[in-house]
């Protein structure tokens, strides 16, 4: 296991809580929720916001449906809908903690309930939302920007935050192209509006950036488009250690089937192109992956398999 797998699950160095306060696992948390780990000299930590239930075929509606089905009775996975995890990541680097994305938030309408659950998961981590200096968001998807618009993180956050977001992902947004996408009914609008009032209520707070842009020390945001025009991913790099947030360029399917479009891919061509390069980038220099979407703590390593990929999950470090 990697050097950089030195999790510190229930005594974080992160420093990011109030002294006083002791974190106690709530009654209804019944499997872990956050998960600690060193690159180098940067501080990590990935939470869980909760899982979202989605038709199967979001995974890939230009695969043959008899494959796609085979794909999930293989991975001992139900035919028509299944769980996806939401990780987010909070990085302690230098004088500056960064929240990478920030989870659902709350849309009644939409009816998830088990998701949207950062906000009460950060408390249980002991992360003072008022230690949070900057945001990085891979793309502005409501289930990556939602948490930011809850009240109570609102009102936790210091008013001199930064959101760092491409130039793109704003401008996509002004005016978004579904026309390549394949959702659940309700999921277009939903994001239309959410992403609308992010804009407008964060207007003063956005740091756009073109192409790559250094958040803090060994922390490093790269705009790859294909999943949207602005998607980006976040890499850190410290002594050595080297981990990359892939947001949604990696999904747990793309590595047997890198071809296969997500639903909510906006240029699903393009963010295969993505997903291909990026995995193989990642097997080439073995460093540690995590995505938005990879089962809960999703740390791990990726080879190459052919013409595909395996997911190499690290062994948990206690």
């Amino acid at each position: 296991m990697s050097q950089a797998i030195r999790n510190t699950q229930e005594k974080t160095n992160m420093n990011l809580h109030k002294p006083t306060h002791v974190s106690r696992p709530r009654p209804e948390e019944l499997v872990p929720s956050r998960y600690a780990l060193k690159i180098g000299e940067i501080d990590v930590m990935v939470i869980s916001d909760g899982v979202l239930t989605l038709p199967g075929a979001m995974l890939a509606h230009n695969a043959d449906p008899a494959v796609r089905a085979a794909w999930l009775k293989d991975m001992f996975l139900p035919p028509d809908a299944f769980d996806w995890a939401l990780n987010v990541v909070v990085v302690r680097s230098g004088s500056q903690t960064i929240l990478v994305d920030a989870g659902l938030g709350s849309d009644p309408d939409l009816h998830l309930p088990r998701a949207g659950q950062l906000s009460k998961r950060l408390e249980a981590a002991g992360i003072d939302l008022g230690a949070v200096t900057d945001v990085v968001l891979t793309h502005m998807h409501m289930d990556h920007i939602g948490g930011l618009l809850v009240d109570e993180v609102k009102e936790g956050l210091r008013p001199d935050l930064r959101i760092h977001v491409a130039a793109a992902e704003v401008k996509f947004w002004e005016d978004p192209d579904f026309t390549h996408v394949s959702m659940p009914p309700g999921f277009p609008d939903a994001l239309r509006a959410t992403a609308k009032r992010f804009a407008k209520e964060y207007h003063n707070q956005l740091r756009t950036f073109e192409d790559e842009h250094e958040v803090a020390p060994g922390v490093m945001v790269t705009r790859t488009g294909g999943h949207t025009p602005g998607h980006s991913i976040v890499r850190l790099a410290s002594g050595g250690d080297r981990l990359t947030f892939a947001g949604d360029a990696v999904f747990t399917v793309g590595f047997d089937h890198p071809d296969w479009h997500n639903g909510f891919e906006h240029d699903p061509e393009e963010a295969a192109r993505v997903r291909v390069r990026l995995l193989r980038e990642l097997a080439a220099n073995r460093e540690l992956l995590v995505a938005t979407h990879m089962p809960f703590p999703s740390i791990g390593h990726v080879a190459v398999d052919g013409n595909s990929f395996r997911w190499i999950p690290a062994f948990w470090d206690y």
